[in-house]
């Protein structure tokens, strides 16, 4: 990255005037905390003590044998305090955001996974809290909308355009430029406007740390292969980044294939030929799935953190560059793998974290030998309605009907 926050082409900060001055002030204190060891100490004493790091690194010694390839392990963000990853960056930005003297969060969130994250650290540190999510995904993860609220945050459902997370970015956005004297924006990924995608990245490469630090620890070399799922990208940019030099390392991320390669029916970004156009969202120059007229195209997955149109600045340079690999899986491909991680070691993925272990699990039995690392980076149970209703389960259905009864 460049100091115009720029990855090769792509990046940069294009935001309304008003929102100049909370960027420059962002920049600043990031400038001054990156370099700060009592603030990397606060950080990394958070990350220990209140959520959990470090995470795991599970050998998945069943379905290696089941795949007959590869040796396959999993970095268990999903075991993170809120289930998955997304609170390696918020607790970063919450401490960020105490130095810039903000009483307030605000943040974007499709999955809910971000906004429970955002949440929590919102009660832990005392500020104020409102979460923004498209109406569409708060009903389909019910679940995280109910603990974000208990949680003492007001979650606002946004009801305008596809009424998913790209309108729930432009609503905090707007909310941020109404209230920049009192608000942080926490973004969730490694997008936005420059230093977030420079930011998030910095706080979720952890998780290639942790990956490189204990393969080296117990294998005395460094993994063959690297999978994560790919919606912003800040999962994947936070396992990949501390192997980006090591070009005998394979890094490859996974897009949402959804339902077909139509238009409308997927969210990949970067694994279509050619890429999405480029253009200027949500702050930066980025791939954007795009209509005929230019418009942000409609998106689908069956994960609803990974329907996104565009994608981190970083991820679109690193495809171009050709040191990252994207693929894409479709939606009944991701139910079946994870079905077969439950039942094969007992351990219930997110549906976004599927994504990257159906592509592993595709390319394992052609590769004996060697290791694959997959960033599963949060765990099911946000999804319980999506699993629920895609397997059909009719106990599940009468079940949920004795419930309401009872309300």
């Amino acid at each position: 990255m460049n100091k115009r926050g720029y990855f090769g082409e792509f990046g940069g900060a294009f935001v309304p005037e008003v929102l100049r001055p909370a960027l420059t002030e962002l920049e600043k204190v990031w400038t001054v905390a990156k370099k700060d060891k009592k603030f990397w100490v606060e950080f990394h004493d958070l990350a220990k003590n209140y959520s959990g790091r470090p995470t795991p690194l599970t050998f998945c010694e069943n379905i290696s044998k089941k795949l007959g390839g590869a040796k396959i392990y999993l970095k268990r963000e999903d075991l993170n305090q809120t289930g998955a990853h997304k609170i390696n960056n918020v607790l970063g930005q919450a401490l960020l955001a105490k130095r810039l003297g903000k009483t307030r969060l605000i943040a974007e969130t499709g999955a809910g996974q971000h906004g429970v994250a955002t949440a929590t650290i919102a009660a832990k540190f005392g500020f104020e809290c409102t979460i923004f999510m498209g109406a569409v995904d708060v009903a389909r993860q019910r679940p995280n909308v109910f603990w974000m609220e208990k949680l003492g945050a007001k979650v606002v459902p946004v009801k305008s355009g596809t009424r998913r997370l790209k309108d729930a970015v432009a609503e905090a956005l707007r909310d941020w430029a109404a209230n920049v004297d009192s608000t942080h924006y926490l973004l969730g990924s490694a997008l936005g406007p420059h230093p977030f995608p420079e930011i998030v990245r910095d706080f979720q490469k952890v998780i290639g740390e942790e990956v490189r630090r204990e393969f080296i620890q117990r294998f005395k070399k460094l993994p063959d292969y690297l999978v994560a799922c790919v919606g912003g990208g800040s999962n994947a940019i936070g396992l990949f980044h501390s192997f980006l030099r090591d070009k005998k390392v394979q890094l490859i991320g996974v897009e949402a294939g959804g339902r077909s390669s139509r238009l409308g029916n997927h969210a990949s970004r970067i694994s279509i030929k050619p890429h999405a156009p480029t253009g200027i969202f949500e702050g930066f120059f980025g791939e954007f799935l795009q209509d005929p007229i230019g418009n942000l195209a409609e998106t689908h997955s069956v994960a609803a953190g990974l329907d996104h149109p565009g994608v981190g600045p970083e991820h679109s340079a690193l495809a171009k560059t050709g040191r990252v690999k994207y693929f894409a899986v479709r939606d009944s491909e991701v139910i079946a793998t994870a079905q077969l991680l439950m039942r094969e070691e007992g351990i219930i993925p997110a549906l976004e974290s599927a994504h990257a272990l159906e592509y592993a699990f595709k390319i394992a039995p052609r590769l004996k030998g060697k290791n694959i690392v997959i960033n599963l980076s949060g765990r099911g149970d946000k999804d319980i309605f999506i699993y629920a209703r895609t397997l059909r389960d009719k106990k599940w259905k009468e079940f949920l009907r004795k419930e309401f009864q009872t309300l």
